[in-house]
């Protein structure tokens, strides 16, 4: 099971509906694709602030892999947790991309997954929705998807906690 994610995913119903479909010894990845916009990157070395430590070191692979890599765990870091606190470990995976979408098919591919779990933060049927990472994904993979919606805050009639930029 391949769970795509980039932190809007609810931890809690992912983990429990995770452990209902492959229980504690099923393979499960946690995959989040980070956009690492080579400008950003370049611009760290000329600040006096480094969000990836105290200065920049290496080459500009090297800030990617690291940028990368300290962002995936920052965003997979509440669904991470849930599966462990339900005796699933998962294995990371953090890769740089700008078409999450392709990133996500290709990964479902080369980890064998039979299945892919991602969060949707549109509506399904409104006009936005036919251009979002999840409809892309269903119709690139060769695999199920499954589509967890937000959880909302303040019940139904409450506002979906979502962030409308994110890729989920």
């Amino acid at each position: 099971m391949l769970i795509a994610t980039t932190g809007v995913l609810p931890p809690g119903p992912v983990a429990d509906l995770t452990l209902r479909l492959v229980g504690e010894e099923g393979r499960v990845s946690v995959l989040t694709v980070v956009p690492a916009p080579q400008e950003f990157l370049d611009t760290l070395e000329l600040e006096l602030w480094h969000p990836l430590g105290d200065a920049p070191r290496g080459d500009s692979a090297d800030r990617t892999a690291r940028y990368v890599t300290e962002r995936g765990e920052r965003l997979s870091a509440p669904v991470v947790a849930a599966l462990a606190a339900r005796g699933i470990t998962p294995r990371k995976l953090f890769l740089e991309g700008s078409d999450p979408a392709k990133v996500i098919c290709a990964t479902a591919d080369d980890t064998g997954a039979d299945l892919v779990l991602l969060g949707v933060t549109r509506r399904l049927f409104s006009d936005g929705a036919w251009r979002s990472v999840s409809t892309e994904v269903m119709e690139q993979t060769h695999v199920p998807v499954i589509l967890v919606p937000p959880i909302e805050q303040g019940g139904p009639e409450g506002p979906p906690r979502t962030d409308p930029d994110s890729l989920d």
